[in-house]
């Protein structure tokens, strides 16, 4: 099923669901920006995710501005995805989700976020 989409609602929450919002996205941010995962490989081996999902799910961070695709290997070619000014801020929304599950829905917040569950 095709969710809503929320680009014609005048709300700034709706508006941030619809660059962040989807599926899995919230946990790529997560680990590129608290975790430093930036190569597909990583992200993809810690989440589990398909390929197909985490290759959609980058190119729509990139193109609204988020992350930025950077090569790093011609050979074969390979791309490490890196927070923007707009990535790094989004680091408060994640320390604040991370506080509230804690809180509400009972995991515990690690202490330095190299203990950030995987």
């Amino acid at each position: 099923m095709k969710r809503k989409s929320f680009e014609n609602m005048d709300c700034p929450i709706a508006q941030s669901l619809e660059l962040v919002g989807e599926w899995w996205t919230p946990l790529i941010l997560r680990d590129i920006v608290l975790l430093e995962l930036t190569k597909f490989d990583d992200i993809q081996e810690n989440l589990g995710i398909a390929p197909t999902v985490l290759t959609s799910r980058l190119r729509h961070l990139v193109e609204a501005g988020v992350l930025e695709r950077r090569q790093y290997s011609d050979r074969p070619p390979r791309f490490e995805y890196l927070p923007t000014a707009a990535g790094r801020d989004f680091e408060t929304v994640l320390k604040a989700l991370l506080k509230w599950g804690a809180k509400w829905a009972g995991t515990p917040v690690p202490n330095r976020s190299d203990e950030l569950p995987r």
